[in-house]
């Protein structure tokens, strides 16, 4: 028998998912070997591995990172989210409560035979980078 093709959508919350639980083995599982992040910068990083080094430092920095995302627009395999980001920035241990940020984010996925292909950031992540100079 003949396993149901995953949606786009169901694809990418699961990606989101694996974000939230901070598992980078997981979220790699679901990445196109050439994946493309793109940061709320403009920062791109290619290809798994690139980013699974780069997952790990994040939440090494984050260690309570989370997307919330509250709407999904899509058409075929191209998709919009809006939602929230929020984490607390660490600098040891306990993390200050002072540290804790939360923002509005947006993320546009490209998803490509059940993975996902193009994940990019929007977010103002201003208030993270002053937070991160203070802290030195």
């Amino acid at each position: 028998m003949k396993q149901p093709v995953e949606s786009p959508i169901d694809v990418v919350l699961r990606f989101i998912e694996r974000i939230n639980a901070h598992d980078v083995p997981g979220m790699c599982a679901l990445m196109s070997d050439d994946h493309r992040f793109v940061d709320s910068l403009g920062e791109e990083l290619r290809g798994r591995e690139e980013m699974r080094r780069a997952w790990l430092r994040y939440f090494y920095l984050f260690p309570d990172f989370a997307i919330t995302c509250r709407q999904v627009l899509h058409r075929n395999e191209d998709l919009a989210l809006f939602g929230t980001a929020q984490g607390s920035y660490a600098v040891g241990s306990p993390v200050p409560v002072e540290n804790r940020w939360q923002m509005p984010a947006a993320w546009h996925a490209v998803v490509r035979d059940g993975l996902v292909a193009e994940w990019h950031v929007y977010a103002d992540n201003e208030p993270v980078r002053r937070l991160m100079a203070l802290q030195g």
